[in-house]
């Protein structure tokens, strides 16, 4: 059923490893997508309370993958700029609590679904970064309200201006975590944290997800998040944005 990804459940966790190694992890269009499909896969199993996302490899998410995306003149490109939303949209709505798990990278688009995760752990040497701007197109997939809502309007501006690369204890420290970890306890700490919520009843658990998500989307104006498909083409055709584009990756060969 995935090609990207590797799905499975025990018991009441279920598990999301990002499976795409040889890349960090890069979010491919066919990657989004099969995270929205595993999201509504884990709402149709009753029995599962958590879900825990993690990368395999090196990274947790080296961030969009845009060799992934179609051409300019393919009538699916925004169908194509679009399946991060849905997949931050599938998994924050999930009736399961999620938690991500962090190491490595957490870039661009692997932090925005970070950010749609209820929870988050990191391994202490876990580098973030959101290099969007450096690359030429604006930070989309619902990222900017769900950074508002996670760290604040002053800080998201900045990171996501800057493009600066921000360690485990500055995210620990700015709100945007619930834990840092040293790597060798990342695992066994998520799995502790999954299982603590799991014993819980769940009627109160999924009330206290529902209600506080429903109080910050009032807040930070979620649905507008339907037009980050269209500032994204914009950017991948706006001539500035593609020489910034092409500098950016040419400083990182």
């Amino acid at each position: 059923m995935y090609t990207t990804l590797e799905v499975s459940i025990d018991g009441a966790i279920g598990r999301i490893w990002l499976n795409r190694p040889q890349c960090l992890n890069a979010l491919s269009t066919e990657t989004l997508r099969e995270l929205a499909m595993a999201a509504h896969y884990f709402d149709s199993k009753e029995q599962v309370r958590v879900v825990i996302v993690a990368g395999r490899g090196r990274a947790f998410s080296a961030g969009a993958d845009l060799q992934s995306f179609p051409q300019l003149s393919d009538p699916e490109l925004r169908s194509a700029a679009d399946a991060g939303r849905e997949m931050a949209d599938a998994l924050e709505g999930m009736r399961a609590i999620s938690i991500a798990q962090i190491h490595g990278w957490c870039v661009g688009g692997g932090l925005v679904l970070a950010a749609a995760c209820d929870l988050r752990l990191a391994a202490e040497d876990a580098q973030f970064s959101i290099p969007e701007i450096d690359l030429g197109i604006p930070l989309a997939w619902g990222g900017i309200p769900r950074l508002v809502r996670e760290i604040g309007p002053a800080l998201t501006k900045e990171l996501v201006i800057t493009c600066r690369v921000f360690s485990t204890d500055e995210a620990l420290r700015c709100g945007f975590l619930n834990r840092g970890v040293s790597w060798d306890q990342l695992e066994e700490a998520s799995l502790a944290l999954a299982e603590q919520i799991a014993a819980k009843p769940a009627l109160p658990v999924f009330a206290t997800k529902q209600h506080a998500n429903a109080v910050t989307a009032n807040m930070v104006g979620m649905n507008r998040s339907w037009s980050d498909a269209d500032s994204l083409i914009s950017g991948l055709v706006d001539p500035e944005c593609k020489e910034a584009r092409e500098t950016y990756i040419q400083s990182k060969l």
